[in-house]
């Protein structure tokens, strides 16, 4: 698991599909970073990745994996972006696009079975680890300030993800504490810099949001 403490995580719901190449291998596309869109963090903030945030973004070498499981072995891997790549992708006006992504469905359990649920819509997001290298913050003062991510320093890992973190906010609530608690803290760490401070009502409010997700996390969906 990294340990990076300013590692963040984000995904965004039907933008996995299947389909096949011209040598018959099947892979899987994506967009698992999309510019300008306008996303619930959590309920804490909304968040807008901005146009050219990818430019000087470190993409040397990115696994894929499902769930940000970093445990099992990946199913595919961007190193370089090379010819020799299982997975390849390119920058766009639109954000990152996985160009492909080759299974190895002949050999490998996993990767059939993977292939199998986002063929079925089973799994229908993908989500991103990464850091960010400069931002800026709009109406810090307010319930819920928005984000404007400016450059992205690195990307870490790419998932399939069952659950989307830009979803409504009852299944952003559903996400771990772990995950939760990252979003607060970057919330938290804007809000100093600008000399803003919470008052005790704001304060209850997300100390109850991070109970109630912890309270959710133990139940079965």
């Amino acid at each position: 698991m990294f340990k990076n403490k300013d590692l963040e995580r984000r995904s965004l719901t039907f933008e996995v599909r299947t389909a096949q190449n011209e040598q018959g291998e099947n892979i899987i596309k994506g967009r698992p970073v999309v510019y300008g869109q306008k996303v619930n963090i959590a309920g804490l903030f909304y968040e807008v990745i901005e146009r050219g945030a990818l430019d000087e973004t470190d993409l040397r070498d990115i696994p894929f994996i499902l769930n940000h499981d970093l445990v099992r072995l990946p199913y595919a891997r961007s190193r370089n972006n090379n010819a020799n790549s299982t997975m390849h992708f390119s920058r766009s006006d639109l954000g990152l696009d996985l160009d492909w992504i080759k299974l190895d469905t002949e050999r490998n359990v996993e990767s059939k079975a993977l292939f199998s649920a986002v063929d079925r819509r089973d799994v229908d997001s993908m989500s991103f680890c990464f850091t960010v290298r400069e931002e800026w913050w709009e109406d810090l003062d307010t319930d819920m300030p928005t984000r404007h991510i400016t450059k992205i320093k690195r990307i870490y890992e790419v998932s399939a993800v069952t659950w989307a973190a830009y979803s409504d906010t009852t299944i952003d609530v559903a996400r771990s504490a772990l995950e939760l608690e990252s979003a607060k803290a970057t919330l938290e760490n804007a809000r100093k810099r600008a000399g803003i401070s919470l008052d005790s009502e704001e304060a209850r409010q997300l100390e109850l949001l991070k109970l109630k997700t912890k309270v959710l996390h133990r139940k079965d969906f």
